[in-house]
């Protein structure tokens, strides 16, 4: 391994021609390297990058790069509006194994990492994901040494993945902070907290409603965490003692997550925590996993829900605003488990009032009809699992917004029952 100052790095000379260039996602993105690599004039021709979840502007002046992505996340809606991103429709899960044996190209790594928690070494820190695979196939790895990120359990470095070069930071880490949830966050809060038993354990998907869901199961008992991402507002339940990891089968009294959402605050919470622990998607996303959780309990949200339950959360109006990520894997998991729970919640409508999400047909199917459980809006829950799709229909009418709940029944009975039989 080889220390270089930042300024000194020169990755015009390091890339090659048509160069896939995988960066850290979200709160783990590398600024120090990702600024030097969009401030570099004459990188070769072709080069690309691969981004996932983005928190941070860095490529908004990235013009002679092709960036590519699972979805697009946070600031890479922006991008995808502007056409500069090319979306990768997979399923989370799938990313690390296409990494690992090929399937997807990794010739560079640009990778933010803070020292080991004992001896020689380093720690992923903030994320524990795809990138790791992507750094095993890698002709060149470039490590950003940060020592203002946690160093988590479960996230330790493999001394079998050689760094190539390594730079120090030159800021602290991205922070992302919690979204205030308004009235109608909070009352799909109360319909789906009153879906989780005791005992359960959590996925919480990203946005205001997990986070105000949360807020919502301070009265649990003995709940456990088994998410992809962790945000600040699960250290309250933990101070709560309404977390205490103790049901779970597997990883009984940790909390599991594969990326921390948060701000300094969780970071702190998280750093050197052994009952905290970040672990690569292979088992955070894993079905076999999952499935032998008990009472796993999904919740994510979407764009839009039609009345037969297929989940839209990638488009609206014929542009990538999310994406697959998790979702699917999340919910066929809670699907295969002993009292699990797969929940999409959702607002009713959008555009202040004016659009419903609640639709006869999605624009794009995410989540199809056959893998829905519970779909809730602050009007209710509509349960799905068992149920036919005229019963359906009826049940997803009753949680729609009521101004939009006859046109809803309208536009099924001349379209959308021809568009399912």
């Amino acid at each position: 391994m080889r220390a270089v100052a930042a300024d000194d790095l020169d990755l015009a000379t390091l890339l090659r021609p048509g160069d896939r260039i995988v960066v850290g996602q979200a709160t783990a993105e590398p600024l120090t390297l990702t600024r030097r690599l969009v401030g570099t004039g004459g990188l070769p021709q072709g080069c690309s990058v691969f981004l996932g979840v983005l928190n941070s502007d860095t490529f908004d002046g990235a013009d002679g790069l092709a960036l590519e992505g699972y979805g697009a996340v946070g600031q890479g809606a922006r991008l995808a509006r502007a056409g500069r991103l090319d979306v990768l429709p997979w399923h989370y899960s799938q990313l690390a194994p296409a990494f690992a044996d090929g399937t997807l190209r990794a010739d560079c790594v640009l990778i933010q990492l803070a020292p080991a928690l004992e001896g020689n070494g380093f720690n992923l820190g903030l994320a524990n994901d795809y990138v790791l695979d992507a750094a095993r196939k890698a002709r060149l790895v470039i490590a950003e040494i940060n020592t203002d990120v946690p160093r988590c359990h479960g996230a330790q470095w493999p001394s079998d993945i050689p760094i190539h070069i390594c730079v120090a930071a030159e800021h602290p880490p991205l922070q992302q902070q919690g979204v205030v949830p308004g009235e109608t966050e909070l009352a799909i809060a109360d319909n789906v907290a009153s879906l989780i038993p005791d005992r359960a354990a959590l996925q919480l998907g990203v946005g205001a409603i997990p986070q105000a869901v949360t807020g919502k199961l301070a009265g649990h008992r003995d709940l456990g965490l088994h998410s992809g991402a962790l945000f600040d507002a699960v250290v309250d339940l933990i101070e709560w003692g309404a977390v205490t990891n103790m049901a779970k089968e597997y990883d009984t009294g940790v909390s599991v997550g594969g990326i921390l959402l948060g701000s300094r605050r969780l970071y702190d919470f998280a750093n050197d925590n052994g009952a905290f622990c970040l672990h690569p998607p292979a088992r955070t996303h894993a079905l076999g996993v999952l499935g032998g959780l008990s009472r796993f309990c999904a919740i994510n949200s979407a764009i839009e829900v039609d009345l037969t339950g297929q989940v839209n959360a990638e488009t609206a109006g014929g542009r990538y605003l999310g994406a697959v990520g998790g979702q699917v894997d999340f919910v066929r998991g809670a699907n295969a488990s002993r009292g699990g729970r797969a929940i999409i919640a959702l607002p009713s409508t959008a555009r202040g009032g004016t659009v419903s999400r609640i639709v006869t047909r999605v624009e794009t199917v995410t989540c199809p009809r056959s893998d829905a459980d519970a779909i809730v809006t602050e009007w209710g829950v509509a349960e799905l699992r068992g149920c036919t799709l005229s019963q359906r229909v009826e049940r997803m009418i009753a949680i729609a917004a009521p101004q939009f709940r006859e046109s809803l029944s309208r536009e099924w009975h001349d379209v959308g029952r021809a568009a399912c039989g």
